[in-house]
């Protein structure tokens, strides 16, 4: 009997271990000092790549350029597949840039076009000159340049600048080239 009751006991009886440092599963995630780490090295490598990087007045004159260059090359394509005029208005006076399609009466509206309606020029950007063989230089007043079934009807040279005074100069050619250089540059006409 005492087998017996010894049997039972062994049966029913449950363990009580102790599981050992080892085996116990462990809590993930990161201490405070390894963040505290990581947010120091962001920080010295964010104060060592933030002074590098370019200044938001060249960012919006380059982007601008780019934007006006889009626009004159899109302008001449529109208007040799679509055999309208339109006519580019550039105001050196309060340094806007506009575009209007010429009616065969005359009158001029504005376009359709998203694309065309918007200006290329960012808010601290300015227009520093015109030019074209048929006008010359020009520093003031409105400016007015034809697009027509063949595109650009003349040569002509935009320059615009930043109040830091950095500058890119926009050259279309007849035909529907268009060029950016940077800086300011005189191109023979």
């Amino acid at each position: 009997m005492d087998n017996l009751v010894a049997g039972i006991r062994n049966d029913f009886t449950v363990p009580c271990s102790r599981p050992s440092v080892f085996s116990s599963p462990r809590i993930s995630g990161f201490t405070l000092i390894e963040l505290l780490v990581v947010i120091v090295i962001l920080s010295i490598t964010a104060a060592l790549v933030i002074p590098r990087l370019p200044a938001s007045d060249s960012m919006e004159l380059k982007s601008s350029a780019r934007t006006l260059a889009s626009m004159l090359r899109y302008l001449g394509e529109r208007s040799v597949a679509s055999k309208d005029v339109y006519r580019l208005h550039i105001n050196l006076s309060d340094n806007s840039i506009r575009v209007t399609r010429k009616l065969p009466s005359g009158d001029e509206v504005p376009p359709e076009d998203p694309m065309l309606a918007r200006s290329p020029l960012g808010a601290a950007v300015v227009i520093s000159d015109f030019e074209s063989p048929r006008l010359g230089k020009v520093t003031e007043g409105d400016v007015m340049i034809d697009f027509g079934a063949a595109g650009l009807s003349e040569f002509m040279t935009v320059h615009i600048a930043s109040p830091k005074g950095d500058s890119f100069t926009v050259v279309g050619y007849p035909g529907g080239k268009v060029k950016i250089h940077p800086g300011r540059e005189e191109v023979a006409l």
